[in-house]
């Protein structure tokens, strides 16, 4: 049952991994499962860097901005608020939902898809600032093997959050190679289920 501060979702907007693009397969299979099984308009988007042309992921000062533009824009489509608006992506791309909707930006919840904690070998430098400042639902799919975090780092971590949590672990690395059909279906459930 949508509560006040947490409307039923409208659409979703997935972001790709800082070295892929919009068409990468696992947020293919997403937008597709989610767009035939719930009632959201999902879209996919690029980043600036790889609008452009670049191989180098934008910082977060331009990547955000982007990012609550592009979200504005499927809202305003939707004729909602980006209250009503899933934010997600792979890694970095999630990184900067999450990191949006930290800032300020409202938005119905977030799918987070191997969200990237630290980077490989190095658990000291971690990307979980801001988690504090997460009062919306959150879904987590990661791999029981990555090296960005693992299971248990991400329980760790993740209990920072006020917004409710919801942790999928599936059996693989970062990539969660040839699981693209239990991301979707895991992403898919939690998206009707909110």
């Amino acid at each position: 049952m949508p509560t006040p501060s947490h409307p039923a979702p409208a659409g979703l907007l997935l972001t790709p991994g800082a070295g892929a693009d919009r068409d990468h397969h696992a947020l293919r299979a997403v937008a597709g499962h989610v767009s035939t099984t719930t009632a959201l308009t999902v879209e996919r988007i690029d980043f600036p860097y790889r609008l452009a042309g670049r191989r180098m992921p934008d910082r977060p000062a331009v990547a955000i901005p982007h990012l609550s533009d592009q979200a504005e824009q499927l809202a305003a489509r939707l004729g909602v608020g980006t209250d009503r608006i899933l934010l997600g992506g792979r890694s970095y791309g999630g990184r900067m939902c999450s990191m949006a909707v930290a800032e300020g930006l409202p938005a119905a919840g977030l799918v987070l898809l191997s969200y990237p904690l630290h980077p490989p070998g190095k658990p000291e430098k971690l990307r979980v600032e801001h988690f504090g400042d997460l009062d919306v639902p959150v879904l987590f799919v990661s791999g029981d093997r990555d090296p960005f975090g693992s299971p248990a780092e991400l329980a760790e971590h993740s209990a920072a959050i006020p917004g409710p949590v919801t942790t999928i672990t599936l059996p693989g690395a970062h990539d969660l190679r040839n699981q693209d059909a239990a991301v979707a279906a895991a992403v898919a459930d939690w998206c009707a289920s909110l």
